[in-house]
């Protein structure tokens, strides 16, 4: 019988430790067309008090915070699939994942930021449009115009 609390095999656990834990396809996309929009922001930043947690996208003076989560580690409830091998071990790492990603919500809620939270299947621009719109809304200026003839 296989130890619940570690990985099928060496093989498994070094796979899915290359997998990008930042700058995946789909933050850098979101990421370009908030530029191109004029918007300006920070990346990985820390959860306050709370220690190995970062925010993918953060405006600062809009208090938004932005996460772009994948489907698989955070159990997107289109996409997520459930390990067959080891399958006791990956539930239980999975199932920490959402509720580590429920904690992190509630406590940066508390301390008045807006959480924005979007599965990496959502198409960027729609992501960036709404992102766009809540730091415009929060009534903060997270953009950096330049003005010009070529604007």
């Amino acid at each position: 019988m296989r130890n619940p609390a570690k990985p099928s095999s060496a093989a498994v656990s070094s796979r899915m430790s290359r997998q990008a834990r930042r700058d995946t396809e789909p933050e850098v996309a979101v990421r370009k067309l908030l530029h191109a929009s004029g918007y300006r922001y920070r990346l990985n930043v820390r959860v306050p008090d709370m220690p190995r947690r970062t925010v993918d996208i953060t405006f600062s003076k809009a208090k938004v915070a932005v996460f772009l989560d994948g489907c698989f580690w955070h159990g997107c409830p289109k996409h997520a699939t459930q390990p067959k091998a080891n399958a006791e071990w990956w539930r239980e790492k999975l199932d920490r994942n959402m509720a580590r990603d429920l904690e992190t919500t509630e406590h940066m809620t508390a301390l008045g930021w807006t959480v924005l939270r979007f599965w990496e299947h959502e198409a960027p621009a729609v992501v960036a449009a709404q992102v766009a719109a809540t730091v415009s809304r929060n009534g903060t200026d997270d953009t950096h115009r330049h003005e010009g003839k070529d604007q």
